[in-house]
């Protein structure tokens, strides 16, 4: 496996985050979130990045992101921002894995969450639900595409998702 990682992709809220630490509680991998990196990098929460700078100056960071990745993470469960899945290296970096879930099913998990309002209020591009369920719908295509393992998620318990991601992942 290139680097040992295992890279997260999916769309928005489809749990990226929550399987990463639930992979890293049942293996010997590390985890970062590559939209964690970002806020440090930058010293702001992502939201702010997209207000203050755009959406294209957010994803040139991811591409900083990918390449660093790249460069110097082994051994790590990488979570990533919705739209990552777009670098051109993220194939070198590891095997890449597709949380897949339908939009009605992520939007259930998300407003289902305790903190759900937090959770919607970070994620920009939900603000707008019909034009989040268009970009939902050009990216699922894109993922599938990019995945090296899809791994359905939806009305799944998570201890089955982690085993699913470990015997892929080997």
């Amino acid at each position: 496996m290139k680097n040992n990682n295992i890279i997260l992709i999916g769309f928005m809220g489809v749990g990226k985050g929550t399987v990463a630490r639930a992979l890293v509680k049942n293996s010997d991998y590390f985890a970062i979130d590559t939209d964690d990196i970002i806020e440090s990098i930058e010293n702001k929460k992502i939201k702010k990045i997209f207000e203050d700078n755009g959406e294209a100056y957010f994803r040139a960071l991811e591409a900083k992101c990918a390449k660093w990745c790249e460069s110097n993470i082994t051994n790590t469960i990488i979570s990533t921002g919705g739209g990552f899945y777009k670098q051109e290296n993220i194939n070198d970096i590891g095997t890449v894995i597709y949380l897949e879930s339908s939009f009605d099913g992520i939007l259930k998990r998300i407003n289902d969450a305790p903190n759900a309002k937090a959770k919607l209020k970070k994620r920009p591009l939900l603000q707008d639900l019909k034009a989040a369920k268009q970009l939902y719908n050009q990216r699922i295509i894109d993922y599938k595409m990019c995945a090296d393992v899809i791994v359905d998620v939806e009305n799944k318990p998570l201890k089955k998702i982690v085993k699913e991601i470990l015997k892929a992942a080997k």
